[in-house]
């Protein structure tokens, strides 16, 4: 069975930095590319971000380059989203995604398999 179990959400203020951390367990971690994904209210699902096992490529949206950072502890089966200078528009529930093609997750909006989610809010 296939977990994905985020952790590391939190209230912060505007200017503030979060750690998210997804610890993945029943799947091959390294033939699989893993991303983060975020939900604010009253809005669609987006890609924030998405890493390879074994290149290091990292892909981001727009909206967070510059300022969120995403990594992979192959030794933990462990995928980091590193948010720093958060702004209130940042304020979502952040999802941990998988799958095997990085297009899907880039671009397609789909996973194979998702976490729980972890809320985010940011204040001003």
């Amino acid at each position: 069975q296939v977990q994905l179990v985020e952790s590391g959400g939190g209230l912060v203020q505007a200017g503030d930095s979060l750690r998210l951390s997804c610890a993945a367990s029943g799947l091959p971690f390294g033939r699989y590319y893993m991303g983060w994904f975020r939900q604010a209210p009253g809005k669609e699902r987006e890609f924030v971000a998405a890493g390879t096992y074994y290149t290091g490529v990292t892909y981001y949206a727009d909206s967070v380059k510059g300022r969120f950072t995403i990594s992979r502890d192959n030794a933990k089966n462990t995928v980091y989203l590193q948010m720093n200078s958060l702004k209130p528009e940042d304020t979502a529930v952040y999802y941990c995604a998988a799958d095997r093609n990085i297009v899907d997750i880039t671009t397609n909006q789909r996973a194979d398999y998702w976490g729980q989610g972890t809320q985010v809010t940011v204040s001003s």
